[in-house]
């Protein structure tokens, strides 16, 4: 089964992503566990057991909290929570906090909500950016804006390097959800010939799967991302599921290219992002 790591903060935004989680274990079997990350500075003039023992009282606390909280979403979806299962874990850094516990406890996927519309590293955030940018569990991000909707579509853009590979991981997700995928792929005018014998070659392999072709032209007035937006509004997908090479950030790469810093890139749905590697 699934294993999906869902983090949340407590805040209205990240009520987004716990709705995104439902969703997905509603349409497939997904094992969900609900984290929050703290953190409580020891006081100089504390011993070490005094300490724990605060901490204790304060991390049972903590957890009841988070018990309460996944509660009301799922009331407020009409649902019954059964086995909700939710867990604590203390750290001076969140990101790393939560992508070491979903790699310890092997999980598929960690969902995570971002911030809305705005410049790009406030929407997405510190510790969504940070983990899409170190994470080797692949990262569902999901707008604040999301409301529950069965998962129909699934738009996957793709540079075509190891294009059988990723196909292979992005079948893995959206097989058990029947869910039709749109293969985008931005191409040069120079390059079409040869994009499009790549892609002809993975879709005889794929033959199976119902996947379509969106071979497109970019438009080089615009950024990769506007284009990708453009690609978006067009097929209005549920999900965007995207590829990153770790030792590159995802940021620097596609949204802070040339004047593109301030762009204000407005995620309207949820995206999963897979280490390339």
């Amino acid at each position: 089964m699934n294993k999906l790591l869902v983090t949340t903060d407590f805040s209205s935004n990240s009520k987004a992503g716990l709705r995104f989680a439902v969703q997905l274990a509603s349409q497939n079997k997904y094992e969900l566990t609900f984290f929050h990350s703290y953190y409580i500075m020891k006081p100089s003039s504390w011993n070490d057991e005094t300490f724990e023992a605060y901490q204790k009282g304060e991390s049972d606390k903590i957890l009841k909290k988070l018990n309460q909280f996944i509660e009301s979403v799922y009331k407020n979806l009409g649902i019954v929570g059964k086995n909700i299962k939710c867990v604590v874990k203390r750290s001076v850094s969140t990101d790393s906090n939560i992508w070491e516990y979903a790699r310890e406890n092997k999980f598929s996927f960690i969902c995570i909500s971002t911030r809305g519309a705005g410049t790009v590293r406030k929407i997405f955030g510190t510790n969504t950016s940070s983990l899409i940018n170190h994470s080797t569990v692949p990262v569902i991000a999901i707008p604040r804006n999301y409301r529950p909707s069965k998962i129909t579509s699934i738009l996957y853009a793709s540079d075509l390097v190891n294009l059988e590979r990723e196909l292979k991981r992005v079948v893995e997700f959206t097989k058990p959800l029947k869910a039709k995928v749109e293969l985008l792929h931005f191409n040069y005018f120079v390059e079409i010939a040869s994009d499009r014998k790549i892609m002809d070659v993975a879709m005889k392999k794929f033959s199976k799967h119902n996947i379509k072709l969106h071979l497109e032209s970019i438009n080089l007035a615009e950024t990769l991302i506007s284009n990708i937006e453009a690609a978006i509004r067009k097929s209005k997908p549920s999900m965007l599921i995207m590829f990153t090479e770790q030792n590159r950030s995802l940021f620097d790469r596609i949204f802070f290219s040339g004047k593109t810093a301030e762009y204000s890139f407005n995620a309207k749905v949820p995206m999963l992002v897979f280490n390339k590697s």
